[in-house]
This record gives structure tokens, C-alpha cells and sequence, in this order.
């Protein structure tokens, strides 16, 4: 199924998605490392990726899916993070989200749902 719908973004979103990207955490490495060179299902993956008005973690254009790893940069951002994913979801784009604590200590069990997500909804 071929979901993929081009959702334009604000310019100025490149360049702090691109220092986004060189300070990475440590748990977003990790996930990056399973997600990078299409190796999650053959699907190709963009981290720190800005979309609308927003950037999220990582996304894959062809099933319009963002995976964001809430860690200690989310905490006291939950409305801005609530409204930032209603307002994404309005545009057709669905999320996954995972502790921070569960990437870095369970990335397997991470994967396998990401996994399931994209066998269920590709």
C-alpha cells in the first residue's frame, strides 16, 4: 500500500534539524543504528526530520510513520508534544513513540514492535 503524501516544511526547520542530528542522544543512536540503510523492513528512514511545522525523530516517507524516543528533552513538553502529534496525525502521518529507558534496555523488544507496526500497516 502506497501511502505517501509529500508534506512540505518550514525552511528554517533544516538547519536545526541538521544540529539535531550531529547531538544526538545515545538512545537515538542506538534506534538510528536498527532504522539507517532501509535495514528496518526494507524501508527507508530520515532522523531528525522536519515535517510541517515540527521535526521528529525519525520517519519513513513511504508509510508516512514517525518514531519518536521520548527522554529527559520531553519532560514538561507534554502538551507542545500532544499538540505537535494531533496536528502531524491531521496530515495523515501515524506515530510510534518509546521511552528513552526502553531503547536503551530493550531495543530488541523496540525493534520487534516496530516490526509488527509495519507488518500490520504496510
Amino acid at each position: 500500500m502506497n501511502r505517501r503524501k509529500i508534506i512540505p516544511y518550514k525552511p528554517y526547520l533544516k538547519e536545526l534539524a541538521r544540529k539535531l542530528r550531529n547531538s544526538s542522544t545515545k538512545t537515538e543512536i542506538l534506534l538510528w543504528h536498527e532504522l539507517k540503510n532501509k535495514k528496518m523492513k526494507g524501508f527507508d528512514f530520515d532522523r531528525q526530520r522536519p515535517i510541517d511545522d515540527y521535526i521528529v525523530d525519525f520517519y519513513c516517507k513511504d508509510l508516512m510513520l514517525a518514531i519518536e524516543v521520548d527522554g529527559e528533552s520531553h519532560i514538561g513538553e507534554e502538551e507542545f508534544d500532544k499538540r505537535r502529534q494531533e496536528r502531524l496525525e491531521n496530515l495523515g502521518v501515524r506515530f510510534l513513540r518509546f521511552n528513552s529507558m526502553d531503547v536503551f534496555y530493550n531495543l530488541d523488544r523496540v525493534v520487534k514492535e516496530i516490526e509488527r507496526w509495519i507488518d500490520n500497516n504496510a
